[in-house]
Order: C-alpha cells, then sequence, then structure tokens
C-alpha cells in the first residue's frame, strides 16, 4: 500500500495547504512560489501514474487516492483564483462541480464494480485546467510586464477551462450514465 506513487499522490495533497498559502498571502514574489509549488504538484500528478504503471504498484489506495488529490488540487487553486478576483466564482463552480459529478458517477459505477478510467477528455481537461491555473497564478506579472497579453489571456484560458469541463461531464455522462440508470432499477427490483 505505501509505495513511491502513493507518497507523490499524499505530496500533492500535502502540497495544496503550501499552494493556498502562497496565493493568499501577500510578499514579494508570491506568484512565482505559488506557480512553482503547483506546477510541482500537477508533476506529482504525471509522475505517480507514470510509476505505478511501469512498477507494476497499481493499487486500491492509489486508485482511490489519485482522483481525490487532483480534485482537491484543481479546487483549491481555482477558489483561490475567485478570492484573488482572476477567476469568476459561476465559473468556477461549474468547473467543480463537473468534478463533483463526475467523482459521483465513478462512485456509483465503483459500487458495481465497474472501475472508469480517465479518458481522452478528461486528460485533455487536466492539461487545459493545470495550463489555466498556471496562466492565472501569474497574470499579475504579465501585466506588470506591459504585456496586453494578460488582457485576453486569463480570460481565454479560463473559457477553455470552463467548455472542456462541461464537454468532459457530458461525456461521461452520456457513454456511463447508463450505469446509474440499470443499478436504479437493480435496486428498485429488489
Amino acid at each position: 500500500m505505501v509505495n513511491v506513487p502513493n507518497l507523490l499522490t499524499l505530496s500533492r495533497i500535502l502540497l495544496v495547504p503550501l499552494l493556498v498559502v502562497a496565493l493568499l498571502t501577500k510578499f514579494e514574489g508570491k506568484e512565482y512560489v505559488a506557480l512553482a509549488v503547483f506546477l510541482v504538484a500537477a508533476a506529482t500528478d504525471v509522475l505517480d501514474g507514470w510509476l505505478a504503471r511501469r512498477q507494476r504498484k497499481i493499487t486500491r489506495l492509489g486508485k482511490l487516492l489519485d482522483p481525490a488529490a487532483d480534485k482537491i488540487l484543481m479546487s483549491a487553486a481555482f477558489i483561490s483564483l475567485v478570492e484573488l478576483n482572476v477567476a469568476p466564482a459561476w465559473m468556477v463552480v461549474v468547473i467543480v462541480a463537473r468534478e463533483f459529478a463526475v467523482s459521483a458517477l465513478r462512485s456509483f459505477a465503483a459500487s458495481d464494480n465497474v472501475v472508469i478510467a480517465a479518458d481522452l477528455s478528461g486528460k485533455v481537461k487536466t492539461v487545459i485546467h493545470t495550463v489555466a491555473v498556471a496562466v492565472c497564478i501569474i497574470h499579475e506579472r504579465l501585466v506588470d510586464l506591459g504585456a496586453d497579453v494578460a488582457d485576453w489571456l486569463v480570460p481565454t484560458v479560463l473559457w477553455a477551462a470552463l467548455i472542456i469541463s462541461v464537454v468532459s461531464w457530458i461525456d461521461y455522462f452520456v457513454r456511463y450514465g447508463h450505469l446509474v440508470l440499470e443499478g436504479e432499477r437493480r435496486s428498485a427490483s429488489q
């Protein structure tokens, strides 16, 4: 149960409070510290899965902990960006709601011993969310450079994050929503 991939996943969870403190505390260079913490945490997501598959150390704990760590990291980052007035709250609510809805779908499927693995839309969503959060973290530095890019880049990455969240949400429920309906029918007939 305790192996390097699971320790990497745990480290992602443990980096979340440090990320939130770096984002919400005022000190010189906070954006760079927050960006570094966020990118290290995001890198553990790639590394833990790769190591688990390569070393054949996929565990039940890892299957449970990895998606939870992802959701904790991204939710904390996006919610902090709302507090910093970088991301609109309504966008973040939709993004976080998708995370909870897909987690609920996975939990429901798991109760019937069905594993819903991350698919292409989920992986693309993760990449776009990572880019969006990273850009939003350093948005003030882009403005400080006098770059007009911040005026269009931040809204663009946030809209991309929102759109891929909705597309991925629909994709998962179109492909796997029948599991919920079948489970409800079985429960009703018992």
